[in-house]
């Protein structure tokens, strides 16, 4: 994988992947920040293992939200601390059991995202089936 981070203006980066999708990120929070989109990384990485792996188990699922909760060092670098995701799933014959299955299969074997930052982030979770 590889990438392209390209200064614009002031502190205003144009990225590029390799696979051409681009993204605009600066540090004034204008537009997105680095942090941030690490943040909606973890998210989105283990949302997608969540419904994947509920899938797999051959359940419908209808609906999956990720609520993310981080708290910052105070000082520079200001690394996350903490990262709580809360995910909210429906769907049809779902059982709690499955759902926390799929939530602790994320964040414990799957989710790339969460699993770097292990060690270095504390990292919780919890569900609600809806």
């Amino acid at each position: 994988m590889k990438a392209t981070v390209s200064w614009d203006k002031e502190l205003t980066f144009n990225c590029e992947t390799e696979s051409g999708k681009h993204l605009v990120l600066d540090g004034k929070g204008e537009n997105m920040t680095p942090m941030e989109t690490v943040l909606l990384s973890v998210g989105a990485c283990s949302s997608i293992d969540v419904v994947d792996i509920l899938k797999k188990s051959r359940k419908q699922v209808t609906h999956c939200e990720c609520k993310l909760d981080a708290e910052r060092a105070e000082e520079a670098p200001r690394f996350f601390t903490s990262i709580h995701a809360h995910y909210i799933v429906s769907g049809t014959d779902l059982l709690e059991k499955n759902v926390a299955r799929a939530v602790q299969l994320s964040a414990e074997k799957y989710c790339s995202v969460m699993l770097m930052l292990t060690g270095n982030v504390k990292i919780t979770t919890s569900y609600a089936l809806v």
